[in-house]
């Protein structure tokens, strides 16, 4: 069954549940009015508009109407009309007897001197015969029969029965007040049932248009239902579901491009070295080598190629695994200023042949301890001082480090003297297989690789990697390095270069 159909049918039985409650209460109000609960039987009568008296007290009137009309003088016998005022006494109502303008008789029920006063006048025809009167704030209903003695005098039987004035009121007012709870009733089931479909069903009826165009592929939508409810709580739900997806999808586009691009870089780098394999190959065996000089020429070059094309494929395993999240960290206590002196005294003769000076800035003898894995770090910072170095253009180059400790990091910086890198090719410095120099000679040489690994590492330390640079005066590269207070694990000689 439909949440439609199921709001229809609840709200249709909380219609009839009301109006049942309505007519128990109007009983109610009808027995505490009266005060006889045999009178809500003939209450909401239509003949009780037109009738005010009870059953036994209209089988009385038309006994006394009856004398009216055969033997209207009986009617002027005393007895006879305490004993027809008894029987209605016994039913609180009472018997009125006049003749022309004078009373006959009158029941001890009712005690109201301005009674006479306010009967209705003679009317022979008799064309209204039941009906109400008040004095005062006393209401009273009656039945009358006007009739001729036999001496041609008018006269008139009333019997009159004293109402309360709410019970009065309930009477002529009841009906309306039905009608307009009805109307009430009806009105607001039908506005809460438009208002529960349209916060209800129309916002259901959305989400499962949504479902049905994800399903066909499309997710270029957003749900902009802003509600605080259950509904609301749902469609946000799904939001966030349908951008998980297109988030997912988007990935896994790039991904599909990343891999062709991959795929275009290593066949490129794989081929330049391969090709040129092939061609001093080629010349050997062709005999283009014809001297033992020539011959040592091509196999130092051969093997120069290969040294290289390892060193491609040993990067590009190694950026495939850091990647993945498939290498594991060692991490240890490191103090990173014996660590960096390793490091330049490493690389301090190589670049010092290249004619490029490399030198600490500011060292500080005072120990600095990190978390880090020695041989993955030791990588990074050869990775940067390697690329440092093949974009040098000055007549004096130099490679400055330096620390710029704080209370949580130390971060590292390696600054160039070269020409430094253009502002749009700064986003995409860590990028696999970037180049700032797109036409991917062998000038500079390298792969691509060296400072996406970088990055690879640094993060996977749980530190930031970033880069600043402006054209032809230089670059900084800067990564930080979480701290500790822990001493222990690696221990370099501490030694203070003077390059």
């Amino acid at each position: 069954m439909s949440i439609r159909i199921k709001l229809l049918l609840s709200y249709t039985g909380m219609l009839v549940i009301s109006l049942l409650m309505f007519g128990l209460t109007a009983g109610l109000f009808t027995i505490a009015a009266t005060g006889d609960i045999h009178s809500i039987r003939d209450f909401y009568k239509v003949h009780y508009q037109l009738n005010p008296l009870t059953e036994q007290e209209e089988s009385i009137f038309l006994d006394l109407k009856y004398l009216a009309k055969n033997t209207p003088d009986e009617l002027l016998n005393k007895q006879l009309l305490v004993d027809y005022d008894f029987k209605l006494r016994t039913v609180r109502a009472g018997l009125y007897v006049r003749r022309e303008s004078n009373q006959v008789f009158e029941s001890y029920t009712f005690h109201q001197p301005e009674l006479e006063q306010n009967l209705p006048p003679y009317d022979l025809n008799n064309s209204q015969i039941r009906n109400t009167f008040n004095i005062g704030e006393r209401f009273y209903a009656y039945a009358k029969f006007d009739f001729l003695y036999s001496d041609g005098a008018k006269g008139s039987v009333f019997v009159i029965r004293e109402r309360s004035p709410f019970a009065e009121v309930t009477r002529r007012l009841l009906p309306i007040l039905l009608f307009i709870l009805l109307g009430v009733l009806v009105i607001a089931n039908m506005l809460l049932y438009r208002w529960i479909t349209k916060s209800v069903i129309k916002p259901l009826n959305l989400l499962r248009n949504s479902a049905e165009r994800i399903q066909e592929g499309d997710l270029q939508f957003a749900l902009n239902l802003h509600s605080k409810d259950e509904i609301g709580q749902l469609n946000e739900a799904f939001e966030n579901m349908r951008k998980r997806l297109q988030e997912s999808v988007q990935l896994r586009l790039q991904d599909e491009e990343n891999r062709k691009e991959l795929i275009s870089n290593i066949s490129h780098d794989l081929r330049t070295p391969i090709t040129n394999i092939k061609g001093y190959i080629e010349g050997i065996r062709d005999g283009v080598a014809d001297t033992p000089e020539k011959m040592d020429k091509y196999v130092n070059i051969i093997y120069a190629k290969t040294v290289d094309l390892d060193k491609l494929v040993d990067e590009l395993f190694l950026y495939s695994k850091l990647d993945l999240k498939q290498v594991p960290f060692t991490f240890e206590s490191l103090n990173i200023v014996p660590f960096l002196d390793d490091c330049i005294e490493e690389l301090h003769y190589g670049l010092q042949e290249q004619g490029i000076d490399l030198e600490w800035e500011n060292r500080t003898d005072k120990p600095i301890w990190v978390l880090a894995d020695v041989e993955k770090l030791k990588r990074t910072v050869l990775n940067i001082i390697d690329n440092a170095q093949k974009f040098m253009d000055k007549p004096e180059k130099k490679i400055h480090v330096s620390l710029q400790p704080d209370d949580q990091y130390v971060t590292i910086e390696i600054r160039d003297n070269g020409m430094g890198i253009p502002p749009d090719a700064i986003p995409h410095l860590f990028e696999r297989f970037y180049r700032a120099e797109q036409s991917r000679n062998s000038t500079t040489g390298g792969s691509g690789l060296g400072l996406a690994i970088a990055h690879e590492i640094v993060e996977g330390h749980g530190g930031k990697i970033w880069v600043k640079s402006e054209q032809g005066v230089g670059t900084s590269l800067f990564f930080s390095l979480k701290r500790t207070t822990n001493p222990g694990g690696y221990h370099a000689h501490d030694t203070n270069p003077d390059h």
